[in-house]
């Protein structure tokens, strides 16, 4: 993509050069001495301010929820799983509604209920499988004068374009079920577009949804939009909402830390590529910064982030506490060898720092000084690895989740 001079100037700003980090140093963690007092003291405390100053104000849930299954495959990829297709009806007592389309597939290998892997998608439900039958996307196509805002639903050549982010076939074999929407559902991934377009339209009038000064953000709604698909998943049966895996890779790892550290009921919390107001300290000179981030999508956050750009040090908390507030759930954390942008380095750091709190609940951590070597995954109640390669979540980094997954879930086979 060519941007614009403003915008270039400002991407070669970042720093992709470890010789340029400067010293920093990073608020701490372990305010307490139980975990109790973590749990029931500090951790409300940091969700309300990661809502106060960077992702903006959590809404509750609709007035009214509406579950109609719109599809049902009992035999999909030739009797491997039952297919399901959720629309999910958000209604408010004014009359505002909404709604989103949830894809769902339980292994029928298993005995229900079948723990879940379950996350957004950036590119439609059609776009996430190899099955040609799922219902395109009704998103109606908006255009930017920048040309780096453009949404457009998915076109019948583009099914299945994204199937290597969400191995179905093989999350099915291991045993675990999956689920994803289409992130732009809940917030339209647009700057002018969004928010008229989103899950706040149940809360807020328009006029105020137009107004640049939201104390909301993008990440915030497709959180909210993860909790309500951990809703469905509790009315249903078949899969097991005791052990559901958030996801999500880049902005959308980002969204699933987030969903993960406010709603407790996720039982893992896997983020893959998440840099900047992900995974990675902030207050660590290298890769992704407020600068950048908050020109190129300054909507996905609270406006307050804006006032710590070139100043991150001056931010009261940083990523490891948003690691933190996830504990004693496990959590893993991959990065790209090639994702200089979202700093592999920065992101392990964040995650190890994580454990002073997790040892509150007699666990280790990830229990390791250091990186582990491109292509080898530490794998405790804290997991972390880099695949070979640029930004992206890969076969190598789903073996890896469904390792992790196996460690710490139960499933219980028909075999």
């Amino acid at each position: 993509m060519v941007f614009d001079k403003n915008t270039q100037e400002k991407f070669e700003r970042m720093n992709v050069d470890e010789n340029k980090v400067a010293h920093y140093s990073m608020p701490e963690a372990l305010q307490v001495s139980s975990a109790f007092e973590w749990y029931n003291r500090i951790r409300p405390y940091y969700l309300n301010e990661f809502q106060k100053y960077m992702y903006g104000s959590m809404p509750p849930r609709p007035d009214i929820m509406k579950f109609e299954l719109i599809d049902y495959k009992k035999d999909a990829f030739d009797n491997l799983a039952t297919r399901k297709i959720i629309r999910m009806h958000f209604k408010m007592h004014s009359g505002v509604s909404h709604f989103a389309d949830m894809l769902l597939y339980i292994p029928n290998g298993v005995k229900s209920p079948a723990p879940i892997f379950m996350g957004l998608n950036i590119a439609s439900n059609a776009a996430c499988t190899t099955e040609s039958d799922i219902p395109l996307s009704h998103i109606l196509p908006i255009k930017s004068e920048s040309g780096y805002y453009d949404i457009s639903p998915a076109q019948e050549s583009e099914r299945g374009y994204k199937a290597g982010r969400w191995p179905v076939k093989e999350i099915l074999k291991r045993g675990y079920a999956v689920a994803t929407c289409y992130c732009n559902d809940f917030f339209l991934d647009h700057p002018t577009e969004g928010f008229s377009n989103s899950i706040f339209s149940l809360f807020y009038p328009q006029e105020q949804l137009k107004c640049k000064e939201n104390e909301f953000g993008a990440i915030g709604a497709w959180a909210w939009g993860l909790s309500r698909m951990l809703d469905y998943i509790e009315s249903d049966k078949d899969v097991d909402a005791s052990q559901v895996a958030v996801l999500g890779h880049s902005r959308l790892g980002k969204t699933a830390l987030w969903a993960g550290a406010y709603d407790p009921r996720f039982a893992m919390v896997i983020s893959s590529g998440s840099g900047c107001g992900g995974a990675k300290l902030s207050r660590r000179n290298f890769g992704e910064n407020f600068e950048w981030l908050l020109h190129w999508r300054p909507y996905w956050f609270h406006k307050k982030l804006q006032d710590y750009i070139n100043r991150e040090e001056d931010l009261h908390f940083d990523q490891h506490i948003l690691i933190s507030l996830c504990a004693p759930r496990p959590v893993y954390i991959a990065s790209g060898s090639e994702d200089y942008s979202a700093d592999p380095l920065g992101e392990f750091t964040s995650l190890k720092e994580a454990g002073t709190v997790y040892s509150l609940f007699g666990s280790k951590g990830i229990d390791a000084l250091e990186m582990p070597p491109v292509g080898k995954s530490i794998q405790k109640d804290l997991g972390y690895h880099v695949h070979d390669g640029p930004h992206d979540m890969t076969s190598f980094d789903w073996d890896k989740f469904l390792d992790f997954a196996d460690l710490h879930f139960t499933i219980d086979s028909l075999n």
